[in-house]
């Protein structure tokens, strides 16, 4: 029979067309299956996909297929993050409306998905720019405004020049814009927010709730930032006027020598009413200087610490110390009380800052072993100790004193006991147009007043001109004018639109009902299809889309549309794809497209490098030889099930003929790779490890002589081979397997096809590879009996021919046995 050829563009096309005409990854409502809701990250439909992108895409698709064949209703969708800044530029740029360029992106995208094989139930797909979408957007936003989760107040915030945009903290990096790169600075606007610290306790309660990978969830945690303390009223010395001021070390209030407030405090206002038109110069020109700092962790953390006297004291409440008031560019408005209260001797920071503006020490905790001087301390002492200066309190051990100082302060008025996080309020205004716009409407009578929800969308006008400057909606006069729905008399338009994170916050919410127009979901279809059971996408967004989507849950849920208060049960966060030392992005010029590689070498290459060349979560350095590789894998079994595929039987049971001891070996060698790869797949999801595992398998066929092969013993076991193998392959290379089941003789998919099974019994190995070496060099190997005594295992190794030729007259030291791995024998 003539060698049929590996002709992957003719198998793809023919197998992409089948499944969608037999629409095969459509899901359709069974009550006999468990449903499994697998789901990436959606795309930003910036441009085409590169290989970057491709990976979480084939991670999420091993998952579905492999689920799908375990017996389960997989849901699989996929969508397009589709609003957001880069359109808006490229409209600029184009003279182009934004639309028109996201739309072209998503119709690019969607080939490419569906040239790669991915198993999409495209009927659910998404677009978040879609009217029919945006829409819910602005229904949540009404009733987060009528919870009292969604509010409108001044704030300094921070912002992009380049972008004509704020941004919320988690988008400046390093001080500049996450999109552009260009410097952020601080403006005093009217924005809305989002209220997600109602909800902080419950975001980290949830974590008990969910499979994630530990460094996700200590992200999540810091950046939540959970600390309990005590609120402590100092008061300015003049007028009276409590000044809170919340602490973690309530154990060292009686050291506590200055206040520092942050430069936009209220307080500062007031003091600036009470000193002269020199003092208040200078506190104002250091309050323009604070203004041009950004409020991120990373800046404040690496800031250079500086402030001013403000000429004003407070009254320490324990021991009536008048301590002057100080406003630094390190303490936040929007993190405790914005105010704190400075212990210079048992806190380095304070400590700097206090010997850099002279200002007064008291050590209230001395050492066991030591005794402090303030006049002698070269930084700050932060350890254990027992409290001095500290009046009724002196003598007991400092950790003690914490709970002690805090009920007495408690009980004299002094202070009480708080818990503070540092999870902010999401802020969630842009000044761009292609966003969502908020439905709010301005009337000089009425106020603030939401869109009535029968009037929803709030649609985005198309009288728009895109000059670079500036929010576009400012200039379209039929958004701007419109009719109040409270009083009908004239209003305007909020202008604002919201942050595409909002976007992001729900969509996996849609997917399961994305044609209602009536809801954003039936609540039925909820309690069937959600929560999502595995969430594939990169640990970056740990802090920002994974936070807020949590939220929205919990919001949802106490809306009473969904039964749960957690989107995502599981989540594998991949490594990012490296090429020439670099991620590999758009704006390093190193991507790959993925188009050119299908066309080279075919989708299943492409899917078969992204999950063999590393581990899943970690990064991928990209290969041209690892391509490679991978195309003569595929070939290599291609040509094995073409060479014997005439002599494949389904029905034939191995187990019922006498074989020989290299064919009993090479079926015990499929059962344990059957056996690993479930493993490696469904529990330990190393998808590389599982296609090495295939690949040790079909070199093992390769190794056994053809004439025992041909064999009725060895086509019995080369057709059990066959029969399992392929399916194993189908989650990882869904293309060629289905044409190979087919050159096997089925006419049922193998996308649809039961996951196989092994036999424990097989699994055992009759003979392990074992390692000699001397002085911790390989020297030799040999197979040995599995589970070999050790005294045995240094016996052969010392009678190993090659082994003896190495030792020679050297005089053995010590041999060194690591059961069922190797023999190391010392020598001198």
């Amino acid at each position: 029979m003539q060698e049929r050829e590996y002709n992957f563009k003719d198998i793809e096309k023919k197998w992409q067309k089948i499944w969608a005409e037999e629409d095969i990854f459509t899901v359709k409502k069974d009550s006999s299956k468990k449903k499994y809701y697998v789901l990436e990250m959606f795309p930003y439909p910036s441009g085409y996909l590169h290989m970057g992108h491709v990976r979480v895409y084939c991670i999420g698709d091993i998952i579905a297929n492999y689920m799908r064949m375990q017996g389960y209703n997989v849901i699989h969708p996929m969508g397009y993050d589709a609003f957001g800044l880069p359109a808006e530029n490229a409209a600029i740029k184009n003279k182009i409306h934004p639309a028109e360029w996201t739309y072209s992106n998503i119709d690019h995208a969607r080939g490419q998905f569906k040239k790669l094989g991915i198993s999409y139930d495209w009927t659910r797909e998404i677009a978040t720019c879609d009217e029919s979408y945006y829409k819910w957007n602005q229904w949540f936003f009404i009733k987060f405004f009528e919870k009292g989760l969604a509010y409108r107040k001044n704030s300094a915030v921070n912002w992009c020049d380049d972008c004509k945009t704020v941004l919320a903290n988690e988008q400046v990096h390093d001080g500049k814009c996450w999109r552009c790169e260009n410097p952020v600075t601080q403006r005093d606007l009217s924005q809305w927010f989002f209220k997600t610290t109602a909800y902080s306790q419950e975001l980290l309660d949830g974590h008990e709730e969910i499979n994630w990978p530990e460094r996700v969830l200590i992200m999540q945690k810091n950046w939540i930032g959970r600390s309990t303390g005590v609120t402590i009223l100092f008061k300015e010395a003049k007028t009276g006027e409590e000044i809170p001021v919340f602490t973690t070390r309530p154990d060292t209030i009686f050291g506590a020598t200055y206040v520092v407030l942050a430069s936009e405090h209220t307080m500062v206002e007031k003091i600036k009413a009470m000193v002269d038109a020199k003092k208040k110069a200078e506190i104002e020109r250091f309050q323009d200087k604070c203004k041009k700092i950004d409020k991120t962790v990373e800046t404040m953390l690496n800031l250079e610490k500086e402030g001013v006297d403000t000429g004003v004291h407070a009254i320490n409440p324990v021991n009536g110390n008048k301590v002057p008031i100080y406003i630094g560019n390190y303490v936040l408005m929007d993190y405790g009380t914005g105010a704190i209260m400075a212990v210079p001797t048992h806190d380095s920071r304070d400590f700097a800052f206090a010997k850099k503006y002279n200002l007064p020490m008291i050590l209230v905790i001395q050492p066991k072993d030591k005794k402090l001087k303030p006049e002698d301390m070269k930084d700050a002492y932060e350890d254990e100790g027992v409290l001095v200066n500290s009046g009724k309190f002196n003598g007991i051990a400092n950790l003690e004193a914490i709970e002690k100082i805090a009920d007495w302060m408690e009980s004299k008025g002094f202070g009480k006991k708080s818990v503070n996080y540092k999870l902010k309020d999401w802020l969630i205004s842009r000044q761009r147009y292609w966003g969502t716009p908020i439905p709010a409407i301005y009337c000089d009578k009425c106020g603030i007043v939401m869109e009535k929800e029968e009037n929803l969308p709030v649609i985005l006008p198309k009288d728009i001109e895109f000059t670079g400057s500036g929010n576009p909606l400012e200039t379209s006069k039929s958004f701007l004018k419109t009719k109040c729905p409270k009083c009908g008399g004239e209003a305007r338009r909020e202008t604002d639109t919201m942050d595409t994170f909002v976007d992001s916050s729900w969509y996996f919410v849609r997917y399961c009902d994305p044609k209602n127009d009536k809801a954003c979901i039936d609540r039925e279809i909820a309690k069937r299809e959600m929560p999502v059971d595995q969430y594939v996408g990169g640990p970056e967004h740990a802090c920002m889309h994974l936070i807020y989507a949590r939220f929205f849950t919990k919001v949802m849920r106490d809306l009473g549309i969904l039964p749960y208060g957690e989107p995502f049960k599981k989540l594998l966060t991949q490594g990012m794809v490296i090429k020439d030392g670099n991620k590999m992005s758009k704006s390093k010029g190193n991507t790959v497209s993925p188009d050119d590689i299908v066309d080279k070498y075919g989708a299943d290459t492409v899917r078969a490098f992204m999950l063999f060349a590393s581990p899943p979560d970690k990064d991928l350095e990209w290969s041209d030889k690892g391509v490679e590789g991978c195309f003569r894998f595929l070939n290599r079994i291609w040509r094995l099930v073409d060479k014997f595929s005439a002599s494949y039987s389904k029905n034939t049971d191995s187990a019922k003929l006498e074989l020989t001891p290299d064919i009993k070996e090479l079926r015990g060698e499929l059962h344990r790779s059957v056996k690993a790869v479930t493993t490696d797949i469904g529990e330990r999801m190393q998808f590389n490890t599982a296609i090495a595992r295939m690949m040790e398998l079909v070199n093992a066929v390769y190794k056994v002589n053809e004439e025992e092969l041909a064999t009725d013993a060895g086509k019995a076991v080369l057709s059990e081979i066959f029969g399992k193998l392929v399916p194993m392959l189908a989650p990882f290379v869904p293309h060629i397997a289905e044409e190979m089941w087919e050159m096997l003789g089925y006419s049922e998919m193998i996308v649809t096809h039961q996951w196989p099974e092994y036999i424990e019994e097989l699994c055992a190995k009759n003979e392990i590879e074992i390692v000699f070496q001397v002085n911790g060099k390989i020297r030799s190997k040999a197979n040995v009996p599995a589970g070999i005594p050790k005294d045995e295992m240094e016996k052969t190794a010392l009678a190993d021919e090659r082994i003896k030729e190495f030792i020679k007259d050297n005089k053995v030291l010590k041999v060194v046995v690591v059961p069922g791995k190797l023999v190391n024998i010392v020598v001198k």
